[in-house]
């Protein structure tokens, strides 16, 4: 047993098998954090078109998210590691495959489309696999320290990945640098392969079109996890603005070299660290509004620098590290008052469906960049800055203040009827 009193950083790294998990999960991250890169540079170099790089980007993630209810419903019924190693493997046979026909001069515009979108549909498996299978693992007191390691997970992806996938595209090509990133699924694969299923509750009719459907309904009547899905979903408008812009600004603006597209994503990610560590260590109970909505409301005018490219990369530098600054707090909140405000037995359609309403707008915001560039960079900024006060407004108006309590303990009771009345 954890000792209730033991919240350090500590206490989570010996959860029986959760470095293992950790791990795993940290290979795969920086293997999508390579790709959100080099996918990028590989179309741009192959087909010369921002827009394509765009719509690429798009239906490598749409596709999936549109599939989330069902991922969610396997996820409750069948377990997590399997379907997350499923999921790898597909990741990984899908960029050998492009890398490779790319490579033998036959990859058609309509065929690497085709390729993205098919593997795009098993994304949630991981993503929402690993978000769920760790609070299961970890006692409830260490959850603020589990997703402080959680989103950092994500940050040292962008200091590892971004880097080695524009390195990767600048010495031996963007076909080769998607095989070697394919092959870093299949050792994430490999890595989670032994990790024991955690112990779960479920609520399950035993068909998955229904249960898919009850768990929409259930984050749909859940009032903080719609509230989450605006503000985050308009907030990721932005992000999906920020992965086609700044390879622009580095290539065309500063003509400077692959590389520096990835260094500047690694700078987001070094100042990321530090906030999401420092985050981790505070009591978010009662604050979490506050800790989502103020950070969007600042990413606002640290896009805005993106404008002022002309003056050199310095203050390409500073915008992307003030990202990294706010984005610390703002994930931990997020991570953590959904996890709250969540039923156990609701974790994996709930999550499925809430990650995907969240991250939507990243893909609509690649594919809208993508045509706006072609006519200014500027205009697919403001895009940008307006997506983040939209968002921090969102954040306030929709998101509870303050611990659902009374209402948390009937969704644990009741969670059954979810079709009959709002849960949070």
């Amino acid at each position: 047993m954890t000792d209730p009193s033991d919240r350090s950083y500590r206490a989570v790294l010996r959860v029986p098998s959760l470095g293992r998990a950790l791990l795993g999960m940290q290979v795969a991250r920086v293997g999508q954090a390579m790709v959100g890169v080099a996918m990028v540079l590989f179309t741009l170099s192959e087909y010369h078109s921002p827009a394509l790089a765009g719509l690429v980007t798009f239906v490598g993630l749409f596709p999936g998210l549109l599939m989330s209810p069902i991922a969610g419903a396997l996820l409750d019924r069948h377990g997590r590691t399997r379907l997350i190693v499923l999921d790898f493997l597909v990741a990984m046979s899908a960029l050998v495959l492009i890398g490779t026909l790319s490579l033998a001069g036959v990859l058609q515009v309509w065929l690497l489309l085709a390729i993205a979108a098919f593997s795009s549909l098993t994304g949630p498996l991981s993503s929402v696999g690993l978000r769920t299978m760790f609070p299961l693992m970890v006692p409830s007191h260490l959850w603020e320290r589990l997703n402080a390691l959680d989103s950092n997970g994500y940050v040292v992806a962008t200091i590892i990945g971004p880097p080695l996938g524009a390195v990767a595209v600048g010495v031996w090509g963007g076909a080769v640098a998607l095989i070697l990133t394919g092959l870093m699924f299949g050792v994430a694969a490999a890595v989670l392969r032994p990790v024991p299923e955690p112990a779960s509750e479920s609520e399950s009719t035993g068909r998955l079109l229904i249960d898919a459907w009850r768990g929409l309904v259930y984050t749909w009547r859940n009032r903080t996890l719609r509230g989450l899905g605006f503000s985050i979903s308009a907030l990721n408008l932005s992000g999906g603005m920020i992965a086609i812009v700044v390879p622009l600004i580095v290539l065309d603006r500063l003509r400077m070299g692959e590389a520096v597209v990835g260094l500047v994503f690694a700078v987001q990610g070094v100042v990321g660290v530090v906030s999401g560590l420092i985050a981790g260590r505070l009591d978010t109970r009662g604050r979490e509004r506050a800790m989502i909505a103020l950070p969007m409301f600042a990413f606002a005018p640290a896009i805005g620098l993106l404008l002022l490219h002309e003056g050199g990369l310095a203050l390409l530098v500073l915008s992307m590290a003030l990202l990294g600054l706010l984005n610390g707090p703002l994930d931990v909140a997020m991570f953590t008052v959904r996890q709250r405000r969540t039923d156990p037995a609701w974790m994996g359609r709930a999550f499925a469906v809430s990650m995907s309403f969240n991250f939507a707008g990243f893909p609509i915001g690649s594919a809208l960049s993508g045509f706006l560039v072609a006519g200014s960079i500027e205009v697919a900024v403001l895009f940008g800055v307006l997506a983040a006060l939209v968002a921090g407004v969102l954040a306030i108006a929709l998101i509870p203040a303050g611990e659902p309590g009374s209402a948390r303990e009937a969704i644990g009771s009741d969670a059954g009827r979810v079709g009959e009345r709002a849960t949070d």
